[in-house]
């Protein structure tokens, strides 16, 4: 990446910062940090020279590379379609600890806060590729819990180690080569409803897949998405809830599209838009499909 591109992308990422309807996420497919603000939600930016943020109920801190990759896409579904901007890393300089056991890893000296520095990292030891699933815990009871349990796969049966953390709720640390995400928040009960601003899930079955993402990102062969944000949507609200066609919002994630975006998926999305058949020639493929019709959800959208 040339120094004009890096400083482009971080352009992105500091326009993007400081808007409270733009929600941003780190993980890999099974474990995944996420973290949005309400407008009104007080919120500290970052004095260490990362790009980021702290609330009460979470922060965020990256940093920018010559390493570092945007991709921007849209993913069509029924009823509506996603926008994403990946933040990507080569697979050959992504690579975290890939710990399979529940590992102590000591003082979380990088924490966004000062106060949570003396916290103790525990990494999860989910094996990811390109991320740390971290817990950060202060309380001493929990942390002697843990030691007697590290060495351990957080899954096998009859490890107390899951219900011990569902129990106490430690700060979730999810870290990867850009930077980290941190929850605050509980987590939530089983079946609960859980913080709808920062929050983590964890979903085992998806984990034994081995993906670093899902199978609709058309991610480059070579890269790795390692967090991503998601700009304000143009017919949802931050609580996911359909509000009427914002053509401002439309046109904002049309611009990250050509500055970063597939430009055959550009082209698809662009022809379908403008009330063209798009070139049956680019319109094969399990990427273009989804495109073309992330495009025809939005004319519907645009036309209700």
């Amino acid at each position: 990446m040339t120094g004009q591109a890096e400083r482009s992308v971080e352009t992105l990422l500091r326009t993007q910062i400081v808007d409270p309807d733009c929600a941003w996420s780190l993980g890999s497919y099974g474990a995944v940090t996420a973290i949005r603000r309400n407008p009104d939600e007080p919120a500290r930016p970052l004095d260490d020279g990362r790009i980021g943020l702290t609330t009460d109920r979470g922060a965020i801190a990256l940093a920018v590379s010559s390493a570092l990759r945007p991709f921007a896409y849209e993913t069509g579904f029924t009823g509506g379609w996603s926008q994403t901007v990946a933040l990507c890393l080569p697979a050959a300089a992504c690579a975290m600890g890939r710990r399979a056991v529940l590992t102590e890893l000591g003082p979380d000296a990088a924490a966004v806060r000062p106060q949570d520095r003396d916290g103790i990292l525990f990494d999860l030891g989910l094996g990811l590729e390109a991320v740390d699933a971290c817990v950060r815990v202060t309380d001493p009871a929990l942390t002697a819990r843990l030691r007697a349990m590290t060495g351990r796969p957080l899954f096998e049966a009859g490890n107390p180690a899951v219900l011990a953390l569902k129990v106490s709720s430690p700060h979730r640390v999810f870290v990867a080569r850009l930077g980290r995400i941190e929850i605050y928040t509980a987590i939530p009960a089983p079946y609960g409803i859980g913080d709808p601003g920062p929050h983590s899930h964890i979903l085992p079955k998806l984990l034994l897949m081995r993906r670093t993402h899902a199978a609709t990102a058309p991610i480059p062969h070579g890269w790795v998405p390692v967090a991503a944000l998601h700009p304000a949507h143009p017919g949802k609200d931050a609580s996911g809830l359909s509000i009427p066609f914002d053509a401002g919002r439309h046109a904002a994630f049309e611009r990250l599209l050509d500055a970063w975006g597939d430009p055959v998926l550009v082209a698809l999305r662009r022809a379908v838009l403008s009330g063209e058949v798009p070139d049956p020639v680019l319109a094969d493929g399990r990427f273009a499909r989804l495109a073309i019709r992330a495009a025809r959800a939005q004319r519907a959208a645009m036309d209700a």
